[in-house]
């Protein structure tokens, strides 16, 4: 029961900060939305603080391991139209998973209040999966389906644009069909220009 209340407490708090932001997400109201008193909040946190590094220590793990990271990375691809593939499966998680969508959100609304959400933002928006790229386009490389090039500006100039047009599912949700089209369209002449 207490893990139970514990996870929800977690969600609605990524709900709120999400929407509302770490200012403006009031513990009291966030008790309430559970039906539980603000007492019982600090049954399983310490404080909003607590409650905010915890929820951010949980969307780090969730999207570990459902879509990789400099430290969990992906397999290389055997071939150019696996790395379309794994790059729209990867994409879609991104896109249209919802604690994904509510943590960008929210990494986009806190990353200049906080030092660690601003980190995050960072890693997540730009230089995570740039280093996750980095490699696949490395061991792309060592197996002839990629141009010999650097590894590390190619997945630069690979990963800016799908992150550009990640954000402007969040920001114009009614655009979402035609960037992840978009992104289709931008990985397939990424390997038709780089493909052996």
């Amino acid at each position: 029961m207490g893990k139970d209340t514990r996870e929800r407490i977690l969600m609605a708090a990524l709900e709120q900060f999400s929407q509302n932001g770490y200012a403006g997400t009031n513990i009291r109201e966030l008790a309430a939305s559970l039906g539980l008193a603000k007492s019982s909040m600090y049954k399983h946190f310490e404080s909003k603080e607590d409650i905010w590094n915890s929820l951010l220590d949980e969307m780090i793990a969730y999207y570990g391991d459902r879509f990789g990271s400099p430290e969990k990375l992906p397999p290389v691809p055997d071939s150019l139209d696996e790395l379309v593939a794994m790059t729209m499966r990867m994409v879609d998680f991104t896109v249209h998973d919802e604690k994904v969508e509510m943590t960008r959100k929210l990494l986009s609304i806190e990353q200049y209040r906080d030092e660690r959400a601003r980190e995050l933002a960072t890693k997540h928006f730009l230089t995570g999966t740039k280093e996750m790229f980095t490699h696949i386009f490395e061991g792309m490389m060592n197996k002839g389906l990629l141009k010999k090039d650097d590894p590390e500006m190619l997945a630069f100039a690979y990963t800016t644009p799908i992150s550009a047009l990640i954000h402007l599912c969040s920001r114009e949700p009614e655009k979402t069909d035609d960037a992840i089209a978009q992104i289709e369209a931008f990985s397939r002449h990424f390997i038709r220009v780089y493909g052996q």
